[in-house]
Formats: C-alpha cells, structure tokens, sequence
C-alpha cells in the first residue's frame, strides 16, 4: 500500500543504503501530518527541511516548534507573488514580512516557493527582480540546487511521476535527460527498488526527495478521501499545465 507511514519509514531506510540525499517537506496542508513524518525521520536519525505555508505560522506555531526541536530545518513555503497579484515589489515586502513571522518561532535560512498551480503567477519570479540571499536565506531549494547532479524526486500529485500532471512542481531542463537514463518512478516501492538495486542509474545521483506529508498516513478513511480528491485534481493540474504550454 503506497503512501502509508509505514512505506514511507521503508523509502527512508533505502535512502540510508543510498546515503547521498535530501529530505524536504512541502507542507501545503495539515501540518500537524508533518509532525508524524518528522518523527518517523528522528526515529531513524534523520533530518528534513521542512517548508511551512504563511497561513500555518499562526495556527499550527506549536507543530513548527516541535518539529525544530526534533532537528529539522524550517523553512519559509512562500507564494507572495500570487497573494500579492503579481505586484513584484509588494510580494518582496510580504516575503520579508512573513520570513520575519516564521523566524519568530524557530532559526529559518530556507525558503521554497509554493507551487499554487491555479495561480497565473510564479513566485520564484520575485528573485528576477530582488535578491534572495541577503535577507538571510542561504538556499532556495528550487533555485540554489544543481540538478545536473541532483535527482529531484517529488509526490506531486501523490505519484512519483507527477510532473506529467504539475504546473511547476518540476525540472524541465533535466526532466528529459532523466527520462532517457531510466529514472522515471510511478510508485515508492519503484524507488525502493531502484535503490536497493546496486547497479540503477539512480546512484549517480545525489537525490532531493521531496514529500507532501497531508499524503502519508495510515491506510483508512482519510487514505482514501486524500486519494479521491487527488486524482480529480489531477485531471485539473493536467488541463492547465497543458494549457500553459
């Protein structure tokens, strides 16, 4: 059963064999589900970056305090150029703003944008115009990581294959060169197996797994609610990543 726990605490027990990773949280929704992933990490020795939404500073403080005290890093999940309507220099203002919001509950020096694949705006855009780094973010997943030796590896659209479906959960530019080395996953056991395998492509390959924890949980009700409304947003994302071709 794919995307429990349970299979989750597997994935990162294949990663360790791999030994070259990194563990990165996009926490769009239910944080207090970030919580459980975090302590599953600890519970094998392992630390994530874990990006919170500005909507969850507030009513999920005490989920962001107790996942930095676990070890994890916290980061910032912005989407200032879509609340702001693409106003570059109010979405600069927000940002700073809101990353002095977050620091007030825990140390932050990493930030991500936050996809909103329904919004016309792109939020990593503000740093076309401004630059990130001195306001005390030393990495900006997205932007700072070099994919020509990283593998990047998200559940967007809860399936390892989503950028088919994403609007901008992606990497174009190396997507293609992936594809042709045989590294394309649909499932988590596909990784696993990948990478209990000591002679897959997946090893030349330091990897950015990338997790959307509102997707992990154990097999039930709300499995198969999340599951459900996964797959009609998926027929949505699909339309509109097409679209914006």
């Amino acid at each position: 059963m794919d995307f429990t726990v349970d299979t989750y605490h597997h994935l990162l027990q294949a990663l360790k064999q791999h030994g070259r990773f990194t563990l990165r949280h996009d926490v769009d929704a239910r944080p207090e589900y970030t919580l459980r992933v975090a302590q599953v990490e600890a519970s094998e020795g392992l630390h994530s970056a874990c990006y919170f939404r500005s909507m969850h500073f507030d009513s999920h403080a005490d989920t962001i305090r107790a996942i930095a005290s676990l070890g994890h890093t916290i980061g910032y999940h912005y989407e200032s150029l879509t609340t702001c309507q693409g106003d570059v220099e109010e979405a600069y203002a927000d940002f700073k703003a809101n990353l002095e919001r977050l620091r007030q509950l825990a140390p932050v020096n990493t930030a991500c944008a936050h996809g909103s694949p329904r919004s016309p705006w792109n939020s990593q855009d503000i740093w076309k115009h401004h630059d990130i780094h001195p306001l005390g973010i030393s990495h900006e997943s997205m932007l700072d990581t070099d994919f020509s030796t990283t593998l990047y590896l998200t559940d967007t659209g809860r399936r390892w294959d989503g950028y088919r479906v994403s609007v901008r959960d992606k990497v174009p530019r190396y997507q293609e060169k992936w594809i042709a080395e045989g590294l394309v996953f649909h499932s988590t056991a596909d990784i696993i197996r990948a990478l209990t395998d000591p002679g897959h492509p997946i090893h030349r390959y330091r990897l950015l797994i990338n997790t959307h924890p509102q997707r992990w949980m154990p097999f039930g009700t709300r499995w198969i609610v999340e599951a459900t409304l996964q797959q009609a947003k998926n027929v949505v994302k699909r339309v509109i990543a097409t679209r914006r071709k």
